[in-house]
């Protein structure tokens, strides 16, 4: 019982300290929660914690050798940076038309999940530190059966919950303050830091080629 506490609030503190972190995914939790309320942090994190599931078993079942690979780092490193830029690109759009209705929310669920998945495909460090430390945790965790990876998982994606229910809480909270100029101005803001990311991600992924 120790042993999966243990588990339990190791990953827990981890991933919080890693959830933790500016990157694409705060960036756009805070400019979805502007749009469609509370709900963004969480449905983010849902596809977030999909991809990371899968992602999981297929360690397990032995793909950690090729995630490790230089090339798969280059890739995701340049698509990444494709996907953020491309996002971006759609909410600098969106920017003359847009204005705060109060009265209605966006019922856009499926899309806030697959932006969810997008996101974690998005960052190149996502895969590298479960190709490492994630990959890690599970072999230890294994040591105690199909219950000690369920356990290091449930704190992880908890821990992942957690903090983005917290910003995405605070972000609703203080929306009824927001004007159509400053709403405008946060998009505007997040899809910049989208752009920012998006040029690290391939500037990392030259890095690699040429190193």
């Amino acid at each position: 019982m120790l042993a999966f506490i243990t588990i339990f609030c190791t990953s827990f503190v981890i991933a919080l300290s890693g959830a933790m972190m500016p990157g694409p995914l705060l960036t756009a939790t805070i400019s979805e929660t502007s749009r469609q309320g509370f709900k963004a942090g969480p449905l983010l994190i849902l596809g977030h914690g999909i991809l990371e599931l899968i992602l999981v078993l297929a360690l397990i079942l032995g793909l950690a050798p090729l995630i490790q690979r230089q090339e798969v780092f280059i890739v995701t490193a340049f698509a990444g940076a494709i996907i953020l830029v491309w996002m971006a690109v759609g909410m600098l759009r969106t920017l003359p038309s847009l204005h705060i209705d109060w009265g209605k929310k966006s019922a856009g669920s499926n899309h806030l999940i697959l932006s969810g998945i997008l996101l974690s495909i998005a960052n190149p460090y996502w895969t590298i530190w479960w190709a490492s430390i994630g990959l890690g945790y599970i072999l230890y965790s294994q040591k105690f059966g199909i219950l000690g990876v369920f356990v290091f998982f449930l704190g992880h994606i908890m821990a992942d919950l957690t903090w983005y229910a917290i910003v995405s809480l605070a972000v609703d909270r203080g929306r009824h303050f927001l004007t159509d100029r400053l709403y405008r101005g946060v998009i505007k803001i997040c899809a910049s830091f989208l752009i920012v990311f998006a040029c690290y991600f391939a500037y990392a992924g030259f890095q690699k080629i040429f190193a």
